[in-house]
């Protein structure tokens, strides 16, 4: 990877069927375990429900050092075997987008993201109320662990807020002005 050169990542959802589910996530995690020895592969993250949900929609994000390296992993046995292997379990095509920064939070079946600014305002009206309720609530527990403990379990409850409730609910509310017509 050059200096001037990003990363790319790549987000694949799939709506999973009804009682699919665990094989789905046991599949997925013995393909991401495999694909970590690919070339140019630099990462992957499982993605799940959040406990409770009924949502169908797992996924990966993976990461690459290249558009040559993210194609050719694409067009590897391994990930073409992993497409016939789950196609059973699936409901649909998966969705499959290039994630760039703040556009993670904000995909909208295909349009192109908004403009970048809009994407910080939006992920500050998510984050200052997060903090501020966190520092309220969980703060003063979590205060008396050590500094590395302190901020692993303070900014675990802010991502998870954020990505499970706070932004979807923001981007929701704020699609006509992040995506106007």
């Amino acid at each position: 990877m050059t200096a001037t050169s990003r990363p790319i990542h790549v987000a694949i959802t799939r709506r999973i069927k009804p009682g699919f589910e665990q094989e789905f996530q046991t599949a997925l995690k013995e393909f991401i375990a495999r694909s970590l020895a690919e070339t140019g592969v630099h990462g992957a993250a499982m993605l799940v429900p959040p406990p409770g949900s009924h949502s169908p929609e797992y996924g990966i994000i993976r990461s690459f050092a290249s558009p040559a390296e993210r194609d050719a992993f694409y067009a590897s046995t391994l990930y073409l075997d992993w497409k016939k292997r789950v196609e059973p379990l699936s409901e649909g095509e998966p969705d499959t987008r290039e994630l760039h920064g703040l556009e993670a939070f904000f995909r909208n079946n295909g349009s192109p993201p908004p403009p970048r600014w809009k994407m910080a305002v939006a992920t500050y009206a998510g984050v200052l109320p997060v903090v501020m309720g966190l520092s309220l609530t969980i703060g003063p527990a979590v205060r008396p662990l050590s500094f590395v403990l302190n901020n692993a379990i303070f900014n675990a409850c802010v991502v998870a807020l954020l990505t499970w409730v706070v932004m979807p609910v923001i981007s929701r509310a704020l699609r006509g002005w992040l995506q106007p017509k």
